[in-house]
């Protein structure tokens, strides 16, 4: 881990403390900075540019013998330029990291709304809807890992309440989330899609009286347990020979009780 010379003013040296040796002998795994908000720009599988916001989180390793790092060289990458990030463009921004700050191991997370556009299943009238995505990465001597998070909100019903009652059926809106490294690329929509189909309904930003009918009757079609939706879900998931690995969880936002359902799936993970 080479350090540049330190900056001089007015003819004199300015101290670089980071670059300093330490003698403690202890290696820190992640050292650098979180919530970082910058501007960037998402194309979907249209092939539209969206511009948003993303919330940064990068690190590197740090040797036992340095006693700091430069902590500004993390922004600069971001501030250069405005730029295009995808889960193309990731592996160079890993890249750029481990390199401008001369380590080994680095890591970087980047995380945003993602929007789209959707009609309503009857009216067809168009709205917006946003899902929280994740990039993550991490790159040690030059090996890439990478991994897509995707936060789904669907509707879920409940099957024994469905059964059990003369009329009616509790339902809930729940949040699916999907971590996934792949093999290859894959759309963020395509995720999304996936877990909107196997939902007991997919939700909508705009509904009209007849689209309310719709969803209503669509969901009470289609019940399902917590474990039904990730159970689902992962067989999709291990049918797709482009994701290596996976969790999938789900967290029903029960509307009869004070407290939320969970399940998760984990899939080759300890393989990667």
């Amino acid at each position: 881990m080479n350090h540049p010379e330190p900056p001089k003013l007015s003819g004199r040296s300015i101290a670089d403390v980071q670059n300093r040796p330490d003698t403690r002998n202890l290696t820190i795994d992640r050292v650098g900075i979180k919530e970082l908000r910058h501007p960037i720009r998402i194309k979907d599988r249209s092939g539209f540019e969206q511009h948003t916001i993303a919330t940064f989180n990068m690190y590197v390793e740090l040797p036992h013998n340095f006693k700091g790092t430069h902590m500004s060289r993390f922004v600069e990458i971001l501030s250069q330029n405005e730029r295009e990030i995808s889960v193309h463009s990731f592996g160079a921004m890993l890249r750029e990291v481990t390199d401008h700050l001369n380590a080994e191991k680095g890591q970087v997370e980047m995380t945003f709304p993602f929007f789209l556009q959707k009609k309503a299943p009857v009216s067809k009238v168009e709205s917006l809807m946003d899902y929280e995505v994740t990039l993550a990465g991490e790159i040690i001597k030059e090996q890439i890992l990478s991994e897509v998070r995707v936060k789904v909100p669907v509707t879920s019903l409940c099957p024994c309440s469905k059964q059990i009652s003369d009329y009616g059926a509790h339902n809930q809106r729940s949040h699916v989330t999907a971590n996934i490294h792949t093999t290859t690329f894959i759309w963020i929509e395509e995720i999304i899609e996936l877990i909107e189909k196997e939902a007991s309904c997919e939700l909508y930003g705009i509904l009209k009286r007849p689209d309310e009918k719709y969803v209503t009757e669509k969901a009470y079609d289609n019940p399902k347990f917590v474990e039904d939706l990730v159970r689902d879900i992962a067989g999709h998931f291990n049918a797709d020979d482009r994701i290596q690995s996976y969790t999938v969880s789900a967290e029903n936002f029960e509307s009869i009780h004070n407290h939320s359902a969970y399940a998760e799936i984990t899939h080759g993970i300890s393989d990667t």
